[in-house]
């Protein structure tokens, strides 16, 4: 999948395609649904499949002590459409420039003059433009005033609720990682680069991959069984999940204790995949009590891996 990330790296080349257009945090069901809608259509008209997200999201920019955990950062968002049988992703540059843009100069600039879009996917409740001023009934103008196609999205509806990036933060929070799982399509997992840390878990007998997530905010905290895709290959283990109180943590990460491995994953992208909440983050009163604590936590992943057996 081509990633064209900025308005000014959009080419003549990139003209004329199916367009989508949203968050797709998360990469859910519901945004698969839509997907393959792009992919028939732009299959039907022999054209390129694209879809356009925003960085950062609108919410991220205008209030952004009001905007939610991610359940993808851009890479991992990126990950997951790459396996969606697209052909192009438009990363553009949300911002104050972007913004007050009038609704007509988003359509005139960027969708019929930048992309010659042919058909576009949107939700009917999508807005655009200055003070949101663009909707799908402005879109339907357009439509019909240079000849685009235009299909609103139709929510996916699992045990009859609406699959939504909020209901997944919901089971999340909630601890319900199979609700999660069975709205995303797949088991909720973190991805990070692993990062050099204090050395404390190898001092416990417990060595950890310090993976670092690069977000302001986490949907969620804990202790959990994991399983980790590595370019050294798949490993099982126990993961903590936030601040690191007992050691004054600053920072939001995620520490991996894989069972039974011996390597060295530095500088190294991983996966880790979240199978079962063990317990609450939580601070002890000194590390040697952390250390009583971490065996507890190892055993008891241990045992719940062993029972899939």
């Amino acid at each position: 999948m081509e990633l064209i990330r900025g308005l000014q790296n959009i080419l003549p080349q990139h003209r004329g395609c199916v367009l989508t257009i949203g968050n797709f945090d998360g990469v859910h069901l519901g945004h698969q649904a839509v997907l393959a809608q792009v992919r028939q259509i732009a299959s039907a008209l022999q054209l390129p499949a694209v879809v356009m997200v925003f960085e950062p999201q609108p919410l991220e920019l205008f209030k952004p002590e009001l905007a939610p955990a991610r359940l993808t950062r851009f890479r991992e968002k990126y990950h997951w459409l790459a396996r969606q049988g697209l052909d192009r992703l438009l990363c553009v540059k949300f911002d104050q420039a972007f913004a007050s843009q009038e609704p007509d100069y988003f359509i005139r600039q960027l969708l019929l003059e930048k992309l010659d879009v042919r058909h576009l996917i949107v939700g009917d409740d999508f807005c655009f433009g200055k003070n949101r001023a663009g909707n799908f009934a402005l879109l339907q103008q357009a439509a019909t005033e240079h000849g685009f196609g235009l299909t609103p999205t139709a929510s996916l509806k699992l045990a009859q609720h609406r699959v939504s990036s909020t209901l997944i933060r919901g089971a999340l929070a909630a601890d319900d990682l199979d609700s999660a799982a069975a709205m995303l399509g797949r088991p909720f997992s973190l991805m990070g680069r692993v990062r050099h840390g204090q050395k404390l878990g190898r001092q416990l007998g417990f060595p950890t991959a310090n993976v670092w997530l690069y977000r302001k905010k986490l949907p969620l905290h804990g202790v959990f069984a994991i399983e980790a895709h590595t370019a050294q290959g798949n490993f099982r283990g126990v993961a903590n999940i936030g601040l690191r109180p007992t050691v004054q943590g600053r920072v939001e990460q995620l520490e991996a204790h894989f069972f039974d491995f011996k390597g060295d994953l530095y500088g190294q992208q991983i996966e880790v995949v979240l199978r079962k909440k063990i317990r609450a983050e939580q601070k002890f009163s000194s590390v040697d009590e952390l250390q009583q604590q971490i065996q507890r936590d190892a055993q008891a992943a241990r045992e719940y891996f062993a029972a899939l057996l």
